[in-house]
């Protein structure tokens, strides 16, 4: 039955949503369709209307084979941006451990547990800093009693027995064929002592290229040298003018090879020993500044604890206190005996060995010249007679001949002044003498030389009693007493000095853990009554 025109169609009960489909809430409005079907609607079936959603299709199911379709990824999951378009930061290892560690500031278990952390790490630095720089000095300071003194030494003694070897030679020289025996033993001894000390001083010389070039040096000019010798010893035999010219040479490449070369060795032993030596008394500013540290950073802690609890004492604090107290006295007085012993060491026993060194090798050379004055006959002795002259005014007098010293006294001035004690300077004092009476001796002889009495001038330089020689023994073995003395003295402050640094730097790691240790104790304690 056909409805009249004008009247509205009844609303039909629509269908039941199929499964998998929300209906829309009644709130919500659907749009009407912009358009009927072609034909209207056929029998039976409703017209789609106000509160009508249309059929959905069902999902296709997959292929036999195929993969299920991937679900869509529902909001605010993993790499979904949040609807609102902020996203946090991740934070990184650094900026999540400053998070926590100002979470836990604010409470006062965390603080207890950063302050002690920060206590025990104090004391441990202390601890490990103090050893390493108690080891480097008393590295440095077994160093100079057992390598760099004993360096310079030999350095000193190759330079005399180089230069006694010359002034030997030319002994034996004006001799003539009747050079006595204990000559020639006294030169051979010298120059074997130089070519021992010069292969120990060549092992033990690794670090520092100037004494290993002086070192090469003379190894290869002596061997030059001695040939020069037992040439002019050969001619002189037989009584030929030329053994005079053969060692006037010998003695001008001594002067101008290897005493230099010598002398250049003996400065170089001399300024690592004196390096060694500052190493060794240089203060440990590092370890002096963390002991401080540590000290001032529990007090300030036991007194944290004391303003919050009333308690007067925390022992695991204290404990910490006294390790770190007793560790910065023990570095202070044993880098301070050790700083004493070694200054004494260098002012008094070092300083004094350089001018007895330079007084003997003086002495050395003012004897050399005094003999190359009778070999020369006239040929080249004004040069040797002012050589003389000038070593005889830096050994006693007021002038110097590029030498160190100071004041009207000389070379033995300055060793009489330096000696602390008696036993020093007896024989200073006595080597002073025994100068000026080889000077009144020196004298006789150079007034027989130039009267033309040569054999009489010989006699009185290279005579038995009453010669120039028999004063130079005196004054070389007056000085070789006073250097022993000096020498001893050096050794027994340098040893003391080394003594009072054994066991620091041990002592230093054991305090340094006992004291971490009593510290985390003791925060430990303040930190249970919160459990």
């Amino acid at each position: 039955m056909t409805q009249p025109p004008g009247r509205p169609v009844p609303q039909q009960p629509g269908p039941l949503p199929e499964e998998g489909h929300l209906p829309v809430p009644p709130s919500t409005p659907v749009s009407q369709p912009t358009h009927a079907v072609a034909g209207g609607a056929s029998a039976g079936q409703p017209a789609a209307g106000r509160g009508q959603v249309p059929a959905q299709p069902a999902p296709a199911s997959p292929a036999p084979g195929q993969p299920a379709p991937a679900a869509a990824p529902l909001p605010g999951g993993p790499g979904q941006v949040p609807s609102d378009g902020w996203a946090e930061p991740r934070r990184t290892a650094w900026s999540e451990g400053v998070h926590r560690l100002r979470a836990a500031a604010t409470t006062e278990p965390g603080r207890l547990r950063i302050i002690g952390a920060a206590l025990a790490a104090l004391v441990v630095l202390f601890g490990v800093v103090a050893a390493w720089q108690v080891s480097d000095r008393q590295a440095a300071a077994g160093a100079v009693v057992d390598h760099s003194q004993p360096l310079s030494a030999d350095a000193a003694h190759v330079y005399r027995s180089l230069a006694d070897a010359d002034t030997v030679a030319s002994s034996g020289f004006l001799a003539g064929g009747d050079e006595p025996r204990s000559v020639r033993r006294r030169y051979e001894k010298d120059i074997r002592d130089a070519s021992t000390l010069l292969a120990k001083a060549a092992a033990n010389s690794e670090g520092s290229r100037t004494a290993q070039r002086q070192i090469s040096t003379l190894n290869e000019e002596l061997p030059r040298y001695t040939g020069l010798v037992e040439a002019a010893r050969a001619n002189n035999r037989q009584g030929l003018p030329l053994g005079g010219a053969y060692l006037r040479y010998a003695n001008e490449q001594m002067r101008q090879e290897l005493l230099p070369a010598a002398r250049t060795l003996y400065e170089a032993e001399t300024e690592r020993l004196a390096a060694d030596s500052a190493d060794a008394r240089s203060l440990p500013w590092f370890a002096l500044a963390a002991g401080v540290a540590a000290v001032g950073g529990l007090l300030w802690a036991q007194r944290r604890d004391f303003l919050r609890t009333n308690r007067m004492v925390n022992p695991g604090l204290a404990g910490a206190t006294a390790a770190c107290a007793v560790l910065l006295l023990w570095l202070a007085a044993g880098h301070g005996l050790a700083r004493s012993g070694l200054t004494e060491a260098e002012e008094n026993g070092a300083h004094s060995l350089r001018v007895l060194n330079d007084a003997r090798t003086g002495a050395l050379q003012a004897r050399g010249n005094e003999n190359m004055t009778l070999v020369a006959r006239g040929g080249g002795d004004a040069r040797y007679e002012t050589g003389y002259a000038r070593q005889m005014r830096t050994l006693s007098g007021s002038e110097r001949a590029g030498g160190g010293g100071s004041g009207d006294g000389g070379l033995l001035g300055d060793a009489l002044r330096l000696a602390d004690d008696s036993a020093g300077r007896a024989p200073v004092a006595g080597a002073q003498r025994h100068v000026e009476v080889w000077k009144q001796r020196h004298a006789q002889a150079r007034t027989a030389s130039d009267d033309g009495d040569y054999e009489a001038a010989v006699a009185k330089v290279i005579g038995g009693s009453g010669s120039t020689g028999e004063s130079f023994d005196a004054v070389d073995a007056a000085l070789e007493k006073a250097s022993g003395h000096e020498q001893a003295q050096f050794e027994e402050a340098a040893g003391g000095g080394r003594a009072a640094l054994t066991g620091l730097s041990v002592g230093a790691v054991a305090l340094g853990i006992a004291g971490a240790a009593a510290a985390v104790t003791g925060m430990g304690r303040r930190l249970s009554e919160y459990r």
